[in-house]
C-alpha cells in the first residue's frame, strides 16, 4: 500500500511561480493577437472566497471528528476529503500565481481608471486564491490520523 504524502512547499511555490508565468504571459499574448484583455470581476475574488471558506469549513469538522471527538471515517471519506484536500491546493497555487503575475503586469498603469481596477481586482483574486490554498492545506493535515502506537507522533493519512 503507497502512502499519501503531504503536500511539499517546494510543490507549492513551484505551482505559484508557474501561475506568475502565466499571469504576466497572458495579456501581452492576448494583446499580441489583438484581442482586448478581459476585466477581472468581483465574482472572481468572491467565487474563490466562497471556495476557501467551504473547504476550510470542512477542514476543521474533519479535524474536530477525528483529533478531537476520535470519531472513525470511512475509507470513501476520507478519499474525498484527500481529493479536495489536493485539488485545492493545486487550484489555489496555480490561480494565485495567476492573479499575482496579472496584477504586477498593471502595476505601472495604476494611475488609470482599468489598470488601477485590474491591479485591485486581481489582488483580491489573488488574496482569496491564498486563502483557499491555506484551507486546502489545513484539510490535508486534519486528514492525518495519529496512531496511538507511534512514538514520533507521525500519523498516516485517513
Amino acid at each position: 500500500m503507497n502512502r499519501m504524502r503531504r503536500t511539499s512547499a517546494l510543490w507549492v511555490v513551484s505551482v505559484i511561480a508557474l501561475g506568475v508565468v502565466l499571469g504576466r504571459l497572458t495579456p501581452p499574448i492576448i494583446i499580441r493577437f489583438d484581442g482586448t484583455v478581459p476585466r477581472v470581476s468581483w465574482a472572481a475574488g468572491l467565487l474563490l472566497f466562497g471556495a476557501a471558506v467551504g473547504v476550510g469549513v470542512m477542514a476543521y469538522n474533519t479535524w474536530q471528528s477525528l483529533h478531537k471527538k476520535k470519531s472513525r471515517m470511512t475509507s470513501q471519506h476520507a478519499v474525498t476529503m484527500l481529493s479536495v484536500a489536493k485539488a485545492g491546493t493545486a487550484v489555489g497555487a496555480l490561480i494565485a500565481g495567476f492573479y499575482i503575475g496579472f496584477a504586477l503586469t498593471y502595476l505601472d498603469d495604476l494611475d488609470t481608471m482599468l489598470g488601477r481596477e485590474r491591479v485591485i481586482h486581481g489582488a483580491v483574486a489573488a488574496v482569496a486564491s491564498i486563502l483557499l490554498l491555506i484551507a486546502s492545506l489545513l484539510l490535508e493535515r486534519a486528514c492525518i490520523v495519529p496512531h496511538d502506537e507511534d512514538d514520533d507522533g507521525i500519523g498516516e493519512p485517513a
